[in-house]
């Protein structure tokens, strides 16, 4: 069985992991010592050979986007962290801030100077203040200890890190949108070309990475790029957070190399719920396509996932058991990807919505068969059309819970409403007083 890999999570059961002391403890800052020996030209080349690949869902190679960057021309380049995390079971970014945001302000320092960047933003989303404020006191910390500011650890490069809360919008977890907002604007996605790298925050060349990509610098500079390297598979380099919610036994952050698989990982998390049986789970959020217990062996890294038709994403394995109605899920999901569409596009705005209309109707009850057809072709119409992924991972939960779970849509029409008790699905079950 494959082991669990604690780096970014080595020390959150210390009673006050969040602070510098303890994270100094742990190495902390060590590597921005090295970083700044080495070079900026050694780093990008540090994390090319090292494989990372973005750890916010795309799994874009982290050294080759740093590359991207045209040559200094004199003006400013930024570093933006995409710490808007919000994604329906998405939940790595926000507890690894929680309980050890330095590593990602170290991450931001070595990767602002790999880039020849002065100023970097962590945008987080804005419902989170409690996050926030753990930030805001990390790097106000990192400043008067020296790890920010001027001439940081006496090597002449300065660093400036503002930390931004958004206004609450899934859309800006999208790399251009979350740009417009942090510009003041509404938070849209932009036409590309031209790419964030040449064209990105405040029209510079811009990085914009996830919290975990940028976190993982530290340890990857610190131990060396082989060693990173030497976990995960071949394609899929390093380690990761997975994330177990739903009907599990013990819920939370696993962190493991890539390629470890669900079967697994549920060995370590105490297995199903009651000892139930595992009905369907999500590998990467619930913007990717729906796997049921015969993928229960599926390597969970980036193209064993791919293959087997769904996506890696941010690692958000979403578990479900018997009890639970797949299509109230699916319509669940939807209707947050209905509220959350910015409107830009029609077929993500118009889309979303009838998709929403139609599985409401089936979930209770109504409608006929030619409703699975109706959502097939609008999912058709969905994706590879809309302005940016959001309407692409809308059609995921709909589209693969047809293609696993028709016969369940049909029950409904059959039965003239859901066959499944509500109640049971529930984490915590509702309690009938005694008289």
């Amino acid at each position: 069985m494959t082991t669990l890999t604690p780096i970014l999570s080595t020390f959150w059961d210390h009673p006050q992991s969040w602070t510098l002391a303890t994270y100094e403890e742990n190495d902390g800052y060590r590597a921005l010592d090295k970083a700044f020996e080495v070079g900026p030209a050694a780093l990008v080349q540090m994390a090319k050979d090292s494989g990372l690949r973005g750890r916010g869902g795309a799994g874009f190679p982290t050294g080759l986007k740093w590359s991207f960057l045209p040559p200094p021309d004199g003006g400013p380049r930024y570093l933006v962290v995409n710490a808007d995390e919000s994604e329906p079971g998405t939940c790595k970014d926000i507890p690894l801030m929680m309980a050890a945001p330095h590593f990602l302000i170290e991450g931001v320092a070595i990767t602002a100077y790999a880039i020849g960047c002065h100023h970097a933003f962590i945008y987080l989303r804005g419902e989170v203040v409690h996050v926030y404020r753990r930030l805001l006191r990390a790097v106000e910390e990192a400043y008067a200890a020296g790890h920010l500011g001027k001439n940081i650890h006496g090597s002449g490069f300065d660093l400036d890190v503002t930390v931004h809360a958004g206004a609450g919008a899934y859309i800006c977890g999208e790399e251009t949108a979350l740009l417009d907002s942090l510009e003041g604007r509404r938070g849209q996605p932009r036409s590309k070309p031209p790419f964030p790298a040449v064209a990105g925050l405040y029209a510079r060349p811009t990085v914009v990475n996830n919290v975990e990509s940028i976190a993982s610098i530290p340890p990857i500079l610190l131990h060396g790029a082989d060693w990173f390297a030497a976990m995960g598979t071949e394609s899929s380099k390093g380690f990761g957070i997975f994330s177990l919610s739903g009907h599990v036994t013990r819920p939370g952050q696993y962190e493991a190399p890539l390629g470890i698989t669900l079967r697994e990982l549920l060995d370590m998390a105490g297995g199903m719920r009651d000892g139930k049986k595992l009905k369907f789970w999500t590998p990467g959020g619930s913007s990717t396509p729906l796997f049921t217990d015969a993928h229960l062996d599926i390597p969970l890294d980036f193209d064993s996932v791919a293959k087997a038709g769904s996506m890696l994403g941010t690692r958000a394995l979403q578990i479900f058991d018997e009890s639970t109605c797949v299509v109230r899920a699916v319509d669940r999901w939807t209707d947050f990807y209905k509220h959350e569409s910015c409107g830009k596009c029609t077929p993500c705005r118009e889309g979303t919505w009838w998709l929403k209309q139609i599985l409401g109707r089936l979930e209770h009850g109504v409608g006929d068969e030619q409703d699975l057809e109706k959502l097939l072709d609008i999912c058709d119409n969905i994706l590879g059309r809309s302005f940016c992924a959001l309407g692409d991972g809308a059609t995921s939960p709909v589209t693969s819970s047809i293609e696993y779970f028709r016969d369940e849509y049909l029950a409904h029409l059959a039965e003239g409403g859901c066959p499944f008790d509500r109640d049971a699905s529930a984490l915590f079950v509702k309690e009938t007083a005694s008289v």
